[in-house]
């Protein structure tokens, strides 16, 4: 694949969910910035397309996903699915965990995208 789809006015909202992070997700990044997984490279809050997703790592084509309450309801199930098929069509990888998973299972969650990995 070629550049990824970049939609310029998600940037300063990108920029604001980088700095109001949930818990989950600022647990997580812990684990996962600065190379620390085999070596690769994580960005977080990456828009691609018209989609602002959690975690991205570009060597692997891999994007993590931590759903709030909000991802459980009907509608946001049925967003997370057209979502994730755009993700998928472009060529990756969606892992998706819980809030709950991370904040109580991080050494899981972490062992999950390693495998992945």
């Amino acid at each position: 694949m070629s550049r990824i789809p970049y939609n310029k006015a998600l940037k300063p909202l990108a920029r604001s969910l980088r700095k109001n992070m949930t818990d989950a997700e600022r647990l997580l990044w812990s684990r996962v910035r600065r190379k620390q997984l085999n070596d690769r490279q994580f960005y977080r809050q990456k828009t691609i397309g018209n989609y602002i997703v959690d975690f991205y790592c570009p060597s692997a084509k891999l994007v993590v996903e931590v759903d709030g309450g909000q991802h459980y309801t009907e509608d946001g199930k049925a967003k997370d699915k057209k979502r994730s098929q755009y993700l998928q069509d472009l060529g990756f990888t969606v892992l998706r965990f819980s809030n709950i998973d991370v904040l109580k299972n991080i050494d899981g969650v972490v062992a999950r995208i390693c495998r992945y990995l």
